[in-house]
């Protein structure tokens, strides 16, 4: 018998001074029981980094053939991909070739060795970009979690910050594994 997801509420305060973008999301994700607390917020954190009216959690780890975040256009084409740990290469190299634009949140202790593996391979692509997480800070992003959150995340000058309503705040720094240029809107 499969074991069932938990559901997770999640009210996200956005004021992203970087992009403008100062929205309130009223959020529902569910955590596939071999999901750790960690994963869920990253995925939370990439939501927030990438938010936008049509971005939407995909099934991600339970369906290889969805990422654990996308936005589509109205017409269904898929503008950003967003992959969560270290992916497979041949999801990242079918998510590079269906997608204009591929993110990578990575949150271990040592990226280093997914990407110099994989490296070669997507060293020539252009829609694609690896950030890097540390393993202290995304264990302190998970001493944020409850079944029902009100998390605030703010973003100034690369600087983040979520908070939640106990007033734990967590700085979290994006490292960057594989920059990429993206073209002009």
């Amino acid at each position: 018998m499969a074991t069932k997801s938990t559901v997770y509420k999640a009210e996200l305060e956005l004021v992203d001074m970087d992009r403008n973008y100062y929205e309130t999301h009223k959020l529902t994700m569910a955590c596939h029981s071999s999901e750790t607390e960690e994963r869920l917020m990253v995925r939370l954190l990439a939501f927030a980094l990438n938010a936008h009216e049509r971005l939407e959690f995909g099934k991600g780890i339970s369906d290889s053939d969805e990422p654990d975040l996308w936005q589509k256009t109205l017409s269904g084409e898929i503008e950003l991909w967003i992959e969560l740990g270290h992916p497979d290469e041949r999801v990242l190299a079918r998510a590079c070739g269906r997608s204009k634009k591929v993110v990578v949140y990575t949150y271990s202790a040592s990226p280093e060795r997914w990407w110099d593996a994989i490296k070669n391979r997507f060293s020539k692509e252009k829609n694609l970009v690896v950030y890097s997480l540390s393993a202290n800070e995304v264990s302190q992003l998970a001493k944020l979690v409850e079944r029902s959150m009100n998390i605030q995340c703010s973003v100034q000058d690369g600087e983040i910050y979520v908070r939640n309503n106990r007033a734990d705040v967590v700085k979290v720094e994006l490292s960057l594994v594989f920059p990429a240029s993206f073209p002009s809107k």
